[in-house]
């Protein structure tokens, strides 16, 4: 890649560690393929987050989520991401939650028993997990 203000080859890497310390090892050696690192690096910074509402509403429903189950939701996202939703309702086995996905927040969660007497409006797609 050539850029005008260089009159050399540019190193990405370079540039992008600017102000930090230099490394060692390349962050890619033995880590696998890319298609495994970039994976990786994506579901690392792409995590959940809660609403005030929605951690108020756990609490008082006595609803706790495990790392993995944090995982299985963040997956969810994903998957209602790729299909183009906005709002999405995320049903595990013991919980519902409605989702934003293009902010990963967590909007309002019901257990199971609050979820069958109720109506879930606003969200244009479903995940079950």
């Amino acid at each position: 890649m050539k850029i005008s203000a260089y009159q050399r080859p540019v190193n990405l890497l370079e540039i992008s560690n600017r102000g930090k310390a230099p490394t060692q090892q390349s962050p890619v050696s033995n880590k696998g393929s890319f298609k495994d690192v970039l994976s990786t690096e994506l579901n690392g910074s792409r995590g959940v987050t809660f609403s005030k509402h929605a951690s108020q509403r756990l609490h008082s429903r006595g609803i706790e989520l495990s790392d993995e189950k944090l995982l299985q939701i963040s997956q969810g996202i994903d998957k209602a991401e790729t299909k183009g939703s906005r709002e999405t309702l995320i049903l595990t086995d013991d919980a519902a939650l409605v989702v934003s996905v293009k902010s990963r927040t967590v909007i309002t969660a019901f257990d199971r028993e609050n979820l069958k007497e109720g109506v879930v409006t606003s969200i244009d797609s479903a995940v079950i997990i």
